[in-house]
């Protein structure tokens, strides 16, 4: 009986503590999924800009 009962508390324990591992895996997986957007979004952004400087100074890339 005692077995039985052990058996039962570390299987349920097993689930409970996987349980708690995936859903931290996955938090920061969230987590990390958002600051790659704002990394990808900020160099953009300095892309954007260094080319609007660039053809600001040399205009004669444009054609114009």
């Amino acid at each position: 009986m005692f077995t039985l009962v052990t058996t039962v508390v570390l299987y349920v324990g097993g689930f409970v503590f996987l349980y708690g591992v995936i859903r931290l895996a996955i938090r920061h997986a969230l987590e990390e999924a958002e600051v790659r957007r704002i990394q990808a979004q900020r160099a953009e952004e300095l892309a954007a800009h260094r080319d609007r400087t660039l053809l600001r100074e040399k205009g004669y890339f444009t054609g114009s």
